[in-house]
């Protein structure tokens, strides 16, 4: 059986990104946006490589480029993801290792914002082989499409969950993610540009807007997560004091209390 070869396709955007430079007030609408998946043997950087980089480059809400490699993480890849991806060993046997991909994909981000679903996934896994391999990480802006879908699809009812597959049935995005780079980077570019739209209805208009958006959400979910502990707090606490109580008073008056005094 033939060995497919590892694949890369990059489709050359002319136009030219939008440096990041002071990018916190350039209209979102301006803004170049390489949305990026990985597919990796594990789920933690330090204990398991990438075997699949795939990057969609979005100029004006428009896929201009793309981009896309196997990688051979240089380990077996574990059966269960094998299943999960459909990427084997005997696929990776001829793909180049992370340090050869890198400086292509670095080179196709340059001078736009990194955008990902569950970001701090593939950019840990991006900057950790990075730092393996001794290529300096660029000091990309980094949108969390999973953070901005929190906020802008709170509607009780409209979305059970904010996973990819969810989004992407629910948006009717051309291509469904399949755990594969490429066509997850594609979902999430398509549901990027309809979260964006959402951002416009809000007059959500340059990323440093967007920034202080987020930051004042976050801190209102804090608020409300803390809000929700003390609430579940006194419960427990009422309950050790009563209980406290029961046993110094022992019989009938703890049953008076409405314990049994067992």
């Amino acid at each position: 059986m033939s060995v497919p070869a590892p694949t890369v396709v990059t489709v050359t955007d002319t136009l030219g990104n939008v440096a990041p430079a002071g990018a916190a007030d350039v209209r979102l609408h301006d803004l170049a946006f390489t949305v990026v998946d990985v597919e990796t043997t594990g789920w933690s950087p330090e204990a398991a490589g990438i075997t699949e980089v795939g990057a969609v480059l979005l100029r004006r809400g428009k896929v201009v480029a793309e981009f896309t490699s196997l990688v051979n993480p240089g380990t077996p890849v574990p059966e269960s993801i094998t299943e999960l991806t459909g990427i084997s060993d005997q696929m990776l046997t001829v793909a180049p290792p992370v340090a050869a991909v890198l400086p292509g994909l670095l080179a196709f981000a340059e001078g736009s914002v990194l955008a990902a679903h569950n970001a701090p996934f593939d950019i840990g896994f991006l900057t950790a082989a990075c730092a393996a391999a001794g290529v300096a990480w660029p000091r990309f802006e980094v949108l969390d499409t999973v953070r901005l879908a929190r906020y802008l699809m709170a509607t009780p009812g409209e979305v059970p969950d904010r996973k990819l597959s969810t989004l992407a049935g629910y948006f009717g995005t051309p291509v469904q993610p399949s755990h594969r780079a490429l066509d997850d980077a594609r979902a999430t570019a398509a549901v990027l540009g309809h979260l964006l739209r959402r951002l416009a209805d809000r007059d959500i208009g340059t990323l440093g807007e967007l920034t202080a958006w987020l930051a004042a959400r976050d801190a209102e979910a804090a608020a409300a997560q803390a809000r929700l502990a003390a609430g579940r707090g006194w419960p427990r606490r009422w309950t050790r004091a009563v209980r406290a109580l029961r046993g110094r008073l022992g019989g009938s008056a703890a049953r008076r209390l409405g314990g049994s005094g067992a």
